[in-house]
């Protein structure tokens, strides 16, 4: 699962991205307004962890530009701002979830398993399709009630693909998924395809 910090707090980003890694989430950054506009802009996440006070800009401008893409990613707002009125106006702007800080990441992480639970798996902790099971909390995939073993890579390949269903996905989104920031360094996305075919 991907997701954005934006926060141009060094210190607290980098703290949030250590313990989300521990949970198997693939962490990118963005500390300036502008930056936040451009990934945003460019790639989809599972969720965008949202600070409103940034240095160049108002963190509920991003939510404005998010709502008027139509962008579907599930957006929590962290921010030292706890006035009622922020709350709301953030809530009414499409954001899934606001968290006042300071906060524990333990809590953060719930929250954030929530929302990605919720936009995409209609609220469950278990996904049937078929012969295929799937335990979100455990993170293990069982075919026909058999354990199967997957990378940290196939199995958010596999949740991304379920995630996406009824939809073409292509080359360059599963290699954006899975590499996040570095897939524009690459020099061709074939690496979504060994995953794949694993």
């Amino acid at each position: 699962m991907k997701i954005l910090i934006i926060e141009d707090e060094k210190l607290l980003a980098e703290s949030i991205a250590t313990y989300l890694k521990q949970e198997q989430y693939n962490c990118e950054f963005a500390s300036t307004f502008d930056e936040a506009i451009e990934k945003t802009g460019v790639y989809e996440y599972d969720c965008i962890l949202l600070d409103l006070n940034l240095p160049d800009g108002e963190g509920l401008e991003i939510l404005e530009a998010l709502k008027k893409e139509s962008k579907q990613d599930g957006v929590i707002i962290i921010s030292a701002r706890d006035a009622v009125d922020d709350k709301i106006i953030g809530l009414k702007l499409g954001a899934d979830d606001y968290l006042p800080k300071p906060f524990h990441l333990s809590e953060l992480s719930a929250r954030i398993y929530s929302v990605i639970r919720r936009r995409q798996f209609s609220s469950t902790n278990h996904l049937e399709i078929n012969e295929l099971s799937i335990d979100l909390l455990a993170k293990e995939v069982r075919v026909n009630n058999q354990v199967i073993t997957l990378t940290k890579k196939e199995y958010d390949l596999l949740i991304f693909l379920i995630g996406n269903k009824n939809r073409i996905v292509s080359k360059v989104a599963l290699a954006e998924h899975l590499s996040g920031d570095m897939a524009d360094m690459l020099d061709n996305v074939d690496l979504a395809y060994a995953h794949v075919k694993n």
